[in-house]
């Protein structure tokens, strides 16, 4: 792997880790008054680790915030890495918790589940993805 491609992929897992930081710092609080900002930002990292796998493995993909999409390409590099998440309905937070017209208010055991899902699949992109 030439240095432009670990320089690029390495800007990937800095946004990916902000958004986790984020989340964290938020569940560390009152995270009930923060519930759609973590499902957001657990949605962002999710995302950015996964096309972030996919770069990586040099795959195009359609320019998306679809996190199943993604997780099913993921999947044709790497079944049995994946094989464990479950991503449920996260992909409805990349935008609908953004703006009121399309308001859901997730609940805490949601918020607490889609951390967890994106420490998971930051877990799994560690592991496979070395710079």
């Amino acid at each position: 792997m030439d240095q432009a491609k670990k320089d690029y992929l390495a800007q990937w897992y800095y946004k990916a880790d902000e958004d986790v930081l984020v989340l964290e710092e938020l569940l560390s609080r009152e995270a009930n008054h923060y519930t759609g900002a973590i499902c957001f930002h657990a949605q962002q990292a999710v995302e950015k680790y996964l096309k972030l796998f996919l770069i990586f493995h040099d795959v195009e993909f359609k320019k998306v915030h679809d996190v199943d999409y993604l997780l099913d390409e993921c999947k044709k590099i790497d079944a049995l890495s994946f094989e464990d998440v479950e991503l449920k309905s996260l992909t409805d937070y990349g935008v609908a918790v953004r703006y009121p017209d399309d308001f859901i208010n997730p609940s805490l055991a949601d918020a607490e589940y889609y951390s967890e899902v994106a420490q998971q699949v930051k877990r799994i992109i560690y592991k496979l993805v070395v710079l």
